[in-house]
């Protein structure tokens, strides 16, 4: 039977296939989680904030009537205009072990970038380094934290087959807690206290949410600013994830570090809802969602998503109060394991000082570019 490449755009059958490819292919795989269908949906039918910026071209692989691949071109539009370079991504790849179909779903790609004037591709970005990105080409033992992603080790012949060539790699850190923190870094958060008694911490205060969406934007976008691969995140995008999150986001865990009364720094700390996800197989049901709250209350694991300081405010000992504070209420809440994730290789400042709380890379993602 021929191969077949094609674009899904309005047809709401070959887009629900896009989506539920991931379904049949991972079903033999313990450890994979499957995402909300209705969220990986959005970014294709404009209904995710991120459209408003950028364009997403979906593609199928097609032999007979079996689909065996899918992948998405996108232009990020903000991430273009911020780097100033004509840079595409690719996105929500997945694949049969076939480097057929692999380089046949790539030329299509390439070729819809092209057409916009895109130069290079990075990637995998589902969709952008502000949401799940990067392939897993180390530790695949363990199941991916919240917002982690997981595939087969294959996927990084098949995309190094097309000609990507490695970009970035992207660490993931776990601590293993036993309610004990370093004493030399109790000993440094205690002169830091007192030579900077203006740092207060606070929590997150969810009836001002829409004031406190707009303090942690300020600092992400100044804290991420000087990143590899870093986009500006908009108001519409973070008032979107803060929804997203409302239901798992726990306020002692969402913490302003403030200096002389302005926001100074921020962390956010999720419990691992990835066994809640487990639960749900990509779907709310009533009887999906009654097993989610049982399982809710048995997580002990939590993932750092976010973490940055203002530059002006970098090097006085604020990241080591906040990391020391979540810690401790992570662990009088009943967690017992936290990802710190991602972390860029090359980000050797943070690596050290995650590892002198006791945390030790674990996973490897990686980004991968390609010129075209």
């Amino acid at each position: 039977m021929s191969l077949r490449v094609e674009e899904v755009k309005d047809d709401k059958k070959r887009l629900k296939a896009f989506v539920d490819l991931p379904f049949c292919l991972y079903k033999n795989d313990p450890l994979w989680v499957p995402p909300l269908k209705s969220e990986v949906a959005s970014f294709f039918t404009g209904k995710h904030p991120f459209c408003e910026h950028s364009e997403i071209a979906a593609f199928v692989a097609i032999e007979g009537k079996e689909i065996l691949g899918r992948v998405a071109a996108i232009v990020d539009k903000n991430f273009m205009a911020y780097h100033q370079k004509p840079v595409g991504y690719f996105g929500f790849f997945e694949s049969v072990n076939s480097k057929e179909i692999a380089i046949a779903l790539f030329e299509r790609v390439e070729d819809y970038l092209r057409k916009k004037g895109i130069k290079e591709i990075i990637g995998p970005m589902n969709p952008s380094t502000n949401y799940e990105c990067g392939l897993l080409v180390e530790g695949f033992s363990t199941p991916p934290y919240i917002m982690m992603p997981h595939n087969p080790p294959f996927y990084q012949e098949l995309l190094e087959t097309v000609g990507f060539k490695k970009a970035k790699d992207l660490l993931a850190n776990l601590l293993i807690g036993d309610g004990s923190l370093p004493e030399r870094l109790e000993r440094i958060a205690s002169r830091i206290k007192s030579k900077i008694p203006e740092a207060k911490i606070r929590e997150v205060d969810p009836k001002n949410i829409q004031k406190e969406i707009r303090e942690f934007l300020a600092i992400y976008n100044e804290a991420w600013a000087q990143n590899w691969g870093f986009v500006p995140m908009s108001e519409k995008e973070a008032s979107y994830f803060a929804k997203v999150l409302k239901s798992i986001l726990v306020p002692s865990l969402a913490l302003f570090a403030e200096y002389k009364g302005e926001s100074a720094g921020f962390i956010l700390a999720l419990p691992n809802y990835n066994h809640v996800l487990k639960v749900l197989k990509g779907r709310l049901t009533p009887w999906g969602i009654l097993r989610a709250l049982w399982v809710k209350t048995r997580i002990k694991e939590m993932r750092i998503p976010l973490f940055g300081i203002r530059p002006k405010y970098r090097l006085k000992g604020i990241d080591t109060l906040l990391y020391l504070e979540i810690f401790k209420r992570g662990w009088q809440l009943g967690y017992r394991r936290a990802e710190l994730s991602w972390i860029l290789e090359d980000n050797h400042l943070m690596q050290k000082a995650i590892e002198s709380l006791g945390g030790r890379p674990y996973k490897r993602y990686r980004i991968y570019w390609k010129e075209i």
